[in-house]
């Protein structure tokens, strides 16, 4: 049992969004202060996007803004020690968001398992995570039943958890992923450390208030 600090905090997120990836390993690293205690709120970024995937440009951003977003990414991964494949194509995300709601029922080791495994099938190793014969050997390689995996494309309760995610990122006005929030705080896009732990300190603080 630990002794630190509990820590509650709500993220918003998607498993096709680079910088939600580097959030989340920052985000992580405040295990070592607090008793971390997440509310995953997954968001559907780019529901157009077909999935059998698409390359990043049907996307549609100018060429120069993605050249230095990507610039961006690779300065954050190579500070994180995040390894990242070359990102040349897109995906939908509505299954692997659903089938990351569903493992949420077979307890946090779990989910965090396949959360993990979302994030690096995608992004190291260029898997397209729209595609539910992928999903499914992540979800094999996670621990997570054959029910539950199921259950996550077939069962409307699922579906409705996504779509009261939405209705959380408009009590909160969140316009882009990722978004923390730590109690009445809202942090946005690309979080330093410094910045989580500051966050972390006001919230644990005025919790003791």
């Amino acid at each position: 049992m630990t002794n630190l600090p509990e820590l509650k905090v709500t993220v918003f997120s998607d498993y096709i969004c680079p910088f939600c990836n580097v959030g989340y390993h920052r985000l992580m690293r405040l295990r070592d202060s607090y008793d971390l205690k997440i509310n995953w709120c997954f968001i559907e970024i780019h529901p157009e996007t077909s999935a059998e995937g698409e390359p990043v440009t049907s996307l549609d951003y100018p060429s120069e803004q993605w050249k230095q977003l990507m610039q961006n990414l690779k300065a954050v991964a190579d500070e994180e020690g995040i390894i990242l494949a070359e990102h040349t194509f897109t995906t939908n995300s509505k299954d692997a968001l659903l089938l990351a709601e569903a493992a949420k029922q077979q307890g946090r080791e779990r989910f965090y398992q396949l959360h993990e495994n979302l994030f690096s099938a995608f992004f190291v190793d260029a898997k397209n995570i729209g595609d539910r014969g992928v999903l499914r050997q992540l979800a094999k390689a996670s621990d997570i039943d054959d029910a539950i995996v199921e259950s996550a494309w077939n069962n409307d309760k699922h579906q409705q958890r996504i779509l009261a995610n939405y209705q959380e990122a408009r009590r909160h006005e969140i316009q882009a992923v990722p978004s923390f929030i730590f109690g009445d705080r809202k942090l946005t896009g690309v979080v330093t450390e410094q910045a989580f732990r500051s966050a972390a300190e006001a919230l644990a603080q005025s919790s003791a208030a």
